[in-house]
């Protein structure tokens, strides 16, 4: 087994960037190094530890027991390392071509995204930002794997190690096709629930925010289709006598640029906020805390919905 004393710790970076990867070229173009420049490393660590570490596989390597008893006190060095030099990196958004890599659920996509890009040209004209889709089911394997520094969607409360920000509070209203039987008179609950409902889930849950009020009200729903993205619902909306609940913000936006009709909902739904959530760690890291103060204030000059209460 190698003396840290003679280890070339550089190495290490290459470990972890493997064994977050499975795959030697992926590491590679992580690294910005030439795979032979990875597999010449990867091959000075198994002399040095008299271990295979990474056993090719199809479609990439598999860590031996060692490698996986070794990935996690290696990544918690390193980040706490990059932690330490970014709290005394000066940061510059003018000039940073820092890659922010956030996690988002596809309505927080939809409806940050835009105005954030927005104050990134101008005040980071040279930073990017790589955003990855983030729901309940996944946001926190991302954070805590490294593959996002923070996370937003509606989100259930983090482990302790994690800071939670709570924003955009959002009410639900409804959305149907110009001439549906809906699109005029009373919103009754026996004429919303008389036709298909449509439901946008990312993870195809087919539980929606609406099934537990209507259900405790005796009208239960019928669901007419579950869809992963929401690019779909306005055609299908227009195609159909479906019925779509969801966030007031996106109602409108949605109504607006394709013609549906919004009305309100029947039901009483309480109401869902979006978190921002990230790491302890990046508290101190200044660019971070530069995309985070940023991301707040486009979620406040975002404002409530018209006519939908908070």
């Amino acid at each position: 087994m190698a003396d840290l004393q003679t280890l070339d710790l550089n190495l290490l970076r290459v470990f972890d960037a493997v064994a977050r990867e499975r795959h030697v070229t992926r590491a590679a173009e992580k690294l910005n190094l030439s795979q032979p420049a990875v597999s010449n490393a990867l091959a000075r660590l198994r002399q040095a530890l008299n271990d295979e570490l990474f056993l090719r596989r199809p479609g990439g390597v598999e860590p031996t027991a060692l490698a996986l008893s070794l990935a996690a006190p290696v990544a918690e060095v390193l980040d706490r390392l990059r932690q330490t030099l970014a709290v005394h990196a000066p940061f510059d958004p003018a000039s940073t071509d820092r890659v922010f890599t956030v996690a988002l659920s596809e309505y927080a996509e939809r409806v940050l995204a835009p105005p954030l890009l927005e104050v990134m040209a101008r005040e980071a004209p040279h930073a990017l930002l790589a955003i990855r889709h983030a729901d309940r089911t996944n946001a926190e394997t991302l954070l805590e794997a490294g593959e996002a520094e923070l996370a937003v969607a509606v989100l259930p409360e983090p482990p302790a190690l994690y800071t939670r920000l709570r924003l955009l509070p959002e009410g639900f209203l409804t959305l149907v096709r110009a001439g549906h039987p809906l699109a005029e008179g009373p919103m009754t609950l026996e004429r919303f629930t008389a036709f298909p409902h449509l439901l946008h889930s990312a993870n195809g849950s087919r539980d929606g925010a609406l099934d537990g009020p209507l259900a405790a009200a005796g009208h239960p729903r019928r669901l007419g289709a579950v869809v992963a993205h929401l690019g779909a619902v306005p055609d299908i909306l227009m195609r159909t006598d479906m019925v779509m609940t969801l966030s007031g913000r996106l109602a409108l936006r949605l109504a607006e640029t394709h013609g549906l009709v919004v009305r309100p909902c029947p039901v009483e739904i309480r109401h869902t906020r979006l978190s921002l959530v990230f790491h302890r760690r990046f508290e101190a890291d200044a660019g971070h805390a530069w995309i985070r103060r940023t991301l707040l204030a486009v979620a406040r000059e975002v404002g409530p919905v018209p006519g939908v209460g908070a």
